[in-house]
C-alpha cells in the first residue's frame, strides 16, 4: 500500500457536506434536443404545471414571432387548424398565430438515489440528492387537436347533408345485457394493459407552478437551500464515516444463506459430532485440522465397518499422495476469494506456493526454507506457515518431512499411488511455467515411479563392472561388424583396416569402462540442431532433414502473424497441405518435433509464457513463438516485448510503454506501440495478451 500512496499522492482534501432542504424538491432539467450554448434562460415562460407521482413536467415556452426565422404563414395555419376560425377563451394560441410552444419531460432514470446537484463553494462541496431527472422534449399534443377539429368539422358536414325530412329518428330495439364477473386473471391483464395505464396517468390532477427566472429575486434565495445548513450540528453525520463502513457501502458483503449443520470446532473435534456429519464431510474436516495424516490414522478415526474404498475416493477429493501419506490440498485451507491472514496475499497465489512445498516433499525428505522462498516469492510468514503445517525443523539440516514414508500404503494401493503420481507431474508442469523453474535444478533425472533401492557400496561396484564388461562386449562386436564391412568394398583399405589391431589394456577392478554406446548429437546449437544437421524422428526412429519448403513455409508465416502458438502453427500447415494440388508431396511426413525445429531454425524462438495454473489451454497452446529475428530494426521493440511475456501473462499498456522507453530511450512513440501491439497482441478487459494466449 505505501508504494501506492507514493505513486499517487493527496494533492488537496475538501470537506463534503449533505445538504436536505430540498431533498424531494429538487429535479434536473436536461434538453437533449437543444444545444447547452443556446439554453432557454432567457426565454419567456408561460405557465408550468407538474404531476407530482408520475414526475411528469410541462412547459409552456413563448415564440418570438418577430424573429426573422419564423415563418408567420405557417404559424398562422397551424393556429387555424387547431382553432378553427372561432374566437373563444378556449382556444390554444389566442393571437391567430403560433406563438409558444410546449415541452414535455420523460424521465431519463427511474433510479436517481446515485446522483445528486453539488455546490463547491470556499473549499467545501455540498451535496444535494435528486428526486428526479428528466429530460424535456417539445410536445406536439397540438397535432392531435388539429386532427381532433378535422374529423369535427367532416362529422358535422356530413350531419348537415342528411335528410331534412325525418323529424324523428327511426324507433331502434336495445337489448339489455348484464356483464359477467370478472375473473382474477383477466383482471390482471386489464390492470396492465396500456389503454388502464394512460388511464390512470390522466387521473392524476395537474399542479400549476409559477416559474422565477435564473436571475429573479426567489430564485436566489431558493438557490441557498443547495448549501447544507447544519453543518456545526452533531445531526451532519450522514457522511462521517469509518474506513470500515466505507469500505463496507462500496462492497456491501454478499447476503448468505446459513445452513445449520453440526461443524467441529478448527482446533477440538467433537467425534460425536463429526460422525453427524456425510463421510465426505468428515475426511475433509479431519484432513483440514490434522493437515498430515496415514491412511491407516484415517481409518482409526472414522467409524468402525467404514468402507476403505469409499474413503479412498473421499480422501483423493481432499488431499494429496506425499510420501505414502495424505497432505490437505491448497484449495480447501485457502478457498476462493479468500486471502492470507499475515500478508493479505490473495489465496490464488498462496495455493501455487503451497503447492511447490508440497511438491518439493515427493522428491526429498528435508527442504531450506531460503531456496523456497526464492522460488515462490512469498513473505516469510506464509512460508513458515506452509512449513509448519506438512514439516519439523532440523537443526542444520532445514525443515524434514513430519512423518515417515507409507511404504505400506504405496504396496498395498498401487493404483492410487500411480494416479497421484500423474496428478503430481500434471501440477509440476504448471508450477515450472509458473515459477520459471525446470525439476532437474533440483533433483538429478531419474524414475519418479520406481522406489528407492538401497544397495551397499559393493554391490553398486559389482553391478558397474557388469555393465562394463556387457557394454565392451558389445561395442566389440559392432567394430568387428564394421570393419567387416569396409572391408568388402574398399580394396586397398581393407588390408590396413585389417593389419590395424586396437591394443586391448587390461581393466583393473577399480576401473570402469566409458559407455560410448550411445549416439553421440553432432552439429547442434544449445540443444537444438542446427539447418546442417538432421533431426531425428523419435516416432519412426529415423532422421530427417530441413526441407526447403517447410522452412519458406514457417518464415513466411512468422512474418505475417508474428506470434503464434504450436497449435495455430500446425492448423496454418493443414490448411496449406489442403491448398496443394493432388499428389503434391514435397513436404513428407511432418512431426511436431520437426516443426518445432524449424520453427526455430527461421530466426524464432519459444517465449515462455507463465500460465497461470487454473489455465485450460492445451499443451500446444502453451508452446508460444515468436519472430526473434527479421532483419529490421523494429525486432529491437518485439524482443522487450517478448522479454516482458516471458515474466507476465498479461500486462497493461502502461507496462509495455514503460519497458520500451527504459530499453530503446525516448525515441519510442506512440504509433510504434500502436504498431508492436497490433502485431503481437490482442486486448481484453482492459489487459494485453500474447496472441493465441487470450483466456477463452
Amino acid at each position: 500500500m505505501a508504494s501506492g500512496d507514493d505513486d499517487d499522492p493527496i494533492i488537496q482534501e475538501i470537506d463534503v457536506y449533505l445538504a436536505r432542504s430540498l431533498v424531494e424538491k429538487l429535479y434536473l432539467f436536461q434538453y437533449p434536443v437543444r444545444p447547452a450554448s443556446m439554453s432557454y434562460d432567457n426565454v419567456t415562460h408561460l405557465a408550468a404545471r407538474i404531476k407530482p407521482k408520475q414526475q411528469k413536467v410541462e412547459l409552456e415556452v413563448a415564440m418570438d414571432t418577430m424573429s426573422p426565422n419564423y415563418c408567420r404563414s405557417k404559424g398562422e395555419q397551424i393556429a387555424l387548424n387547431v382553432d378553427g376560425t372561432s374566437s373563444e377563451d378556449s382556444n390554444v394560441y389566442s393571437t391567430k398565430m403560433m406563438d409558444k410552444q410546449t415541452f414535455s419531460s420523460i424521465q431519463a432514470t427511474t433510479n436517481t438515489s446515485r446522483y445528486a446537484a453539488a455546490v463547491f463553494h470556499k473549499g467545501e462541496l455540498h451535496l444535494t440528492p435528486l428526486q428526479g431527472i428528466l429530460q424535456m422534449r417539445p410536445s406536439f399534443s397540438y397535432l392531435d387537436k388539429a386532427d381532433t377539429k378535422h374529423r369535427e368539422r367532416e362529422a358535422a358536414n356530413e350531419a348537415g347533408d342528411s335528410s331534412q325530412d325525418e323529424a324523428e329518428e327511426d324507433v331502434k330495439q336495445i337489448t339489455v345485457r348484464f356483464s359477467r364477473p370478472e375473473s382474477e386473471q383477466a383482471r390482471q391483464r386489464r390492470i396492465q394493459s396500456y389503454e388502464f395505464l394512460q388511464k390512470k396517468q390522466a387521473e392524476e390532477p395537474w399542479v400549476h407552478l409559477h416559474y422565477h427566472g435564473l436571475k429573479d429575486g426567489r430564485s436566489e434565495h431558493e438557490r441557498q437551500y443547495l448549501y447544507c445548513q447544519a453543518m456545526d450540528t452533531a445531526e451532519n453525520t450522514e457522511l462521517v464515516k469509518t474506513p470500515r463502513e466505507y469500505l463496507s457501502m462500496l462492497m456491501p458483503p454478499l447476503a448468505e444463506e446459513k445452513v445449520v449443520k453440526p461443524m467441529g470446532p478448527s482446533n477440538v473435534l467433537s467425534m460425536a459430532q463429526l460422525r453427524t456429519l456425510p463421510l465426505g464431510e468428515q475426511v475433509k474436516t479431519l484432513m483440514k485440522n490434522v493437515k498430515v495424516m496415514p491412511f491407516a490414522n484415517l481409518m482409526g478415526l472414522l467409524a468402525s465397518g467404514t468402507d476403505s474404498t469409499a474413503v479412498l475416493r473421499c480422501i483423493q477429493q481432499v488431499a494429496l499422495l506425499v510420501q505414502g501419506n495424505w497432505v490437505v490440498k491448497s484449495d480447501v485451507l485457502y478457498p476462493k476469494n479468500t486471502c492470507s491472514s499475515h500478508s493479505g496475499v490473495p489465496a490464488e497465489v498462496l495455493c501455487r506456493g503451497r503447492d511447490f512445498v508440497m511438491w518439493r516433499f515427493t522428491l526429498e525428505r528435508t527442504l531450506m526454507r531460503k531456496e523456497v522462498a526464492a522460488i515462490i516469492k512469498l513473505p516469510p510468514e506464509d512460508v513458515k506457515d506452509f512449513l509448519e503445517q506438512m514439516s519439523v525443523p532440523r537443526l542444520n539440516r532445514g525443515w524434514e518431512f513430519l512423518l515417515p514414508t507409507d511404504h505400506d500404503f504405496v504396496r498395498k494401493h498401487p493404483d492410487v499411488a500411480q494416479r497421484q503420481h500423474m496428478l503430481w507431474l500434471g501440477i509440476q508442469s504448471k508450477l515450472e511455467k509458473v515459477f520459471n523453474f525446470s525439476k532437474d535444478d533440483f533433483v538429478p533425472k531419474k524414475d519418479a515411479q520406481m522406489d528407492p533401492v538401497h544397495l551397499s557400496g559393493d554391490q553398486r561396484l559389482k553391478s558397474a563392472k557388469e555393465n562394463a564388461r556387457e557394454n565392451h562386449s558389445t561395442m566389440q562386436r559392432e567394430l568387428d561388424a564394421r570393419r567387416l564391412k569396409a572391408s568388402r568394398h574398399t580394396g586397398s583399405s581393407s588390408e590396413s583396416a585389417a593389419s590395424v589391431q586396437v591394443k586391448q589394456e587390461p581393466m583393473s577392478d577399480s576401473e570402469e569402462p566409458m559407455d560410448t554406446s550411445g549416439p553421440l548429437t553432432n552439429g547442434s546449437i544449445n540443444g537444438y540442431p542446427n539447418s546442417t544437421s538432421p533431426v531425428s524422428d523419435p516416432h519412426n526412429g529415423h532422421g530427417h532433414t530441413f526441407t526447403p519448403e517447410l522452412q519458406d513455409f514457417v518464415r513466411s508465416t512468422f512474418r505475417k502473424h508474428y506470434v503464434l502458438c504450436l497449435s495455430e502453427v500446425k492448423r496454418l500447415f493443414n490448411l496449406h497441405l489442403a491448398s496443394l494440388p493432388t499428389g503434391h508431396s514435397v513436404y513428407g511426413h511432418v512431426t511436431d518435433r520437426m516443426l518445432q525445429d524449424t520453427i526455430l531454425q527461421s530466426q524464432c524462438k519459444q517465449i515462455l509464457v507463465p500460465f497461470p495454473p487454473q489455465s485450460n489451454t492445451t499443451a500446444d497452446e502453451q508452446k508460444v513463438f515468436g519472430l526473434w529475428e527479421s532483419g529490421e530494426t523494429f525486432d529491437k521493440h518485439r524482443q522487450v516485448l517478448f522479454e516482458i511475456f516471458m515474466k507476465n501473462y498479461r500486462v497493461r499498456r502502461n507496462v509495455i510503454q514503460t519497458r520500451l522507453t527504459q530499453e530503446l530511450g525516448d525515441a519510442v512513440t506512440k504509433t510504434d506501440v500502436d504498431r508492436l501491439l497490433k502485431e503481437c497482441c490482442m486486448s481484453l478487459g482492459g489487459m494485453w495478451y500474447l496472441k493465441g494466449t487470450v483466456p477463452s
